[in-house]
């Protein structure tokens, strides 16, 4: 199994985040309205998954404002933001931000979605969260860019993801 840190200290990881080339498995996780939707609820458009651990830490508040800014121009583009936040607390928080170009979704009634995807802490602190990552995917899709963050407090490489929408 994989391993990422968190201020240094190794966390195991389970599962394999989808690699470029291969598509993206299905999933099914829940929205803000807490209706459950799935990867075909988003057909027809391009998809940047912002996978992290919750909205209520520092690193993941910014990467959700970083890419509700940058989503804003690109055309047939969605930004998924997806984490074990309770859906109230996803909506409480983008709606405070002013935030508008994201989609929040939970991994709450559907945790399969971590392991999955590859990023299900397993066997430490952070067990139930996801670890912080990124997957691009194009309007059939199939995986354009793949980051599982090193250090769960990192930023992800927001150059890399928006150069594969190009």
């Amino acid at each position: 199994m994989p391993y990422v840190t968190r201020a240094g200290e190794p966390m195991e990881v389970k599962g394999e985040v989808p690699s470029t080339g291969q598509k993206a498995p299905s999933f099914t996780l829940t929205n803000t309205d807490l209706k459950d939707v799935t990867l075909e609820n988003f057909a027809g458009q391009r998809k940047v998954l912002n996978i992290i651990p919750s909205v209520d830490t520092p690193t993941c508040a910014v990467s959700t404002r970083r890419f509700n800014e940058l989503a804003s121009g690109l055309a047939d583009t969605v930004v998924l933001v997806v984490s074990a936040d309770l859906p109230f607390a996803a909506k409480r928080f983008c709606g405070a931000e002013g935030l508008d170009d994201v989609e929040t979704l939970s991994t709450f009634r559907h945790p399969g979605f971590r392991e999955t995807w590859g990023v299900a802490f397993h066997g430490n602190v952070m067990e139930g969260l996801c670890a912080r990552a990124v997957v691009v995917l194009d309007v059939d899709n199939t995986v354009l860019h793949s980051e599982l963050v090193a250090e769960v407090k990192q930023e992800p490489d927001y150059d890399a993801a928006l150069a594969a929408l190009d």
